[in-house]
């Protein structure tokens, strides 16, 4: 059955009966003095949007044909230089980052990226470059092309095939959630193949309307494309739950070939979604079964607060029973902790300074996560709750790993987790890139400003958390002093908290 639906733009602003209108800017970071010296002292080598040095992508990436074209940018294929690997390059023109509020969207993409990359069904983000005339997103390459083209060519999807794809754009909407994040644009344009091989994964690519959220918090905005925008979206007044209907318009388009609400405008599409009516008796609908017609209709349930939530649709029987596996992958948040569990001691409570001077809005989505894990909302998460919070993001661990990773984590060995050991332990180590982060680290330990940590400084600093013994202060400067001084000075520290993956 062919389809007779078109690409869909993101929604503009409109006039009445919506009363459409632009929601004011963001307001703009909280100035950093340090940042703002570093701007007046070297202005035409420091970026103005990412605030980090100006880079020539062309060093480090050969940039080839071009793969997709946006509002704001176009993506190619590229090259690393040194690797000879194939990425994809989204190249943002600075010149159509006209507002505010287009330069903070673009840096809430990235933050974004960052915070989820590592994720199954998530493309993997390389990294931000900025030059005089872009900003370049580097991300893994997904050669397998779009999920709506293959819509297109194949009309419908068996329920098989149909509650693979669905499990794996849920899967997207849970990770996101529990992240601290409502990606607010889930349609099959955004969506795409990993390779062109059979049983290829999908994943999400573009987090460009996607915010960090507050649970809570009711959004107002009007964002999203028009055949899968939720009704609350439309009122003006709403939260995370628009992820899910999303995610079931495109079930009920791969499972019939239309969409649920059908227009042949923009208004007589949001007229229909309004009403809120699913047809579930024309073709093929009375040859599917039940329990395929039940998820659809509990995802595209009108109220919000009835609607059935991504982890209950990955545990109903229709998707849970047709998976095609159930390999466990390591999230990553794990990841990270287990990096954070190998990291010397000294590296770990440099991390803890980094994580306590972050501004709000860099780890809004971690403490959200901190929120979904704390259960009980003690302020702290117990090994239980991190086992479970682990669990619900796909990892499996014996109990023996869990506890090694709640040991590592918890720096002052109270027995728990507390929100800025957890920062500490799950922040992206893109964190440890910028020379600002590491000089208020350095700057905590080199108490008497001679540029150098010293034995005495480094023991004092550890004897505040129950590590100055000799061993442990002979264990790191063993590790981090090569020129074997007896100190540690800023370049030593530097190269010590950037070693290893930057994931």
């Amino acid at each position: 059955m062919g389809l007779c639906f078109t690409r869909t733009q993101d929604i503009p602003i409109y006039s009445p009966p919506y009363n459409f209108s632009p929601s004011p800017p963001p307001p703009p970071p909280k100035p950093n003095p340090t940042q703002h010296q570093q701007n007046q002292s070297n202005p035409s080598q420091l970026g103005t949007l990412l605030g980090r040095p100006m880079c020539d992508l062309s060093t480090l990436y050969i940039l080839d044909k071009e793969l997709g074209r946006g509002q704001f940018g176009i993506t190619y294929l590229c090259t690393e230089r040194s690797t000879g690997l194939k990425y994809a390059c989204k190249s943002i023109s600075k010149g159509k980052l006209v507002s505010k509020a287009d330069i903070e969207d673009v840096r809430r993409e990235i933050l974004i990226l960052q915070h989820l990359t590592g994720q199954p069904n998530i493309v993997e983000f390389r990294g931000a470059y900025e030059d005089d005339k872009a900003v370049h997103l580097v991300m893994e390459l997904c050669s397998g092309g779009e999920l709506f083209d293959k819509i297109i060519a194949r009309g419908s999807y068996t329920e098989r095939e149909a509650s693979v794809i669905c499990g794996e754009i849920v899967n997207v909407v849970r990770v996101c959630h529990f992240m601290g994040v409502m990606h607010r644009d889930l349609k099959p344009e955004n969506f795409l193949f990993s390779n062109k091989g059979e049983g290829a994964a999908i994943k999400a690519t573009d987090f460009g309307l996607s915010v960090f959220f507050d649970e809570g918090t009711s959004y107002k905005d009007i964002v999203g494309s028009a055949y899968y925008v939720a009704p609350e979206v439309l009122q003006r007044n709403y939260g995370k739950e628009i992820d899910v209907w999303s995610a079931g318009v495109i079930l009920y388009i791969l499972l019939s070939g239309v969409p649920p609400f059908w227009g042949e405008t923009e208004k007589e599409i949001f007229d229909a979604t309004l009403e809120g009516k699913i047809d579930f008796t024309s073709d093929p609908w009375p040859s599917i079964s039940n329990s395929a017609k039940d998820l659809v209709q509990k995802m595209l349930t009108y109220d919000p607060k009835k609607r059935i939530t991504a982890d209950q649709v990955l545990e109903h029987p229709w998707i849970k029973g047709r998976q095609a596996s159930n390999t466990p992958i390591d999230s990553a948040v794990l990841i990270r902790m287990k990096q954070f569990r190998a990291m010397n001691k000294l590296k770990k409570l440099a991390l803890k300074v980094i994580a306590e001077n972050l501004y709000e809005e860099d780890i809004k989505g971690l403490k959200q996560m901190f929120k979904s894990m704390d259960t009980d909302q003690s302020g702290t998460i117990t090994y239980e709750e991190l086992k479970s919070g682990l669990s619900r993001l796909g990892s499996r661990l014996t109990e023996s790993e869990v506890r090694q990773l709640m040991e590592g984590a918890d720096v002052d060995k109270s027995g728990s987790i507390d929100y800025i050991e957890f920062i500490t332990a799950t922040m992206h180590r893109h964190r440890l890139e910028g020379d600002e982060n590491l000089s208020k680290a350095f700057k905590y330990f080199d108490k008497d400003e001679s540029g150098y940590i010293t034995r005495d400084e480094l023991k004092q600093a550890m004897t505040e958390y129950g590590m100055g013994d000799e061993a442990t202060i002979d264990e790191i400067l063993n590790d981090v002093d090569t020129d074997n001084d007896g100190r540690i000075n800023y370049e030593e520290f530097a190269t010590m908290m950037r070693k290893g993956t930057p994931t």
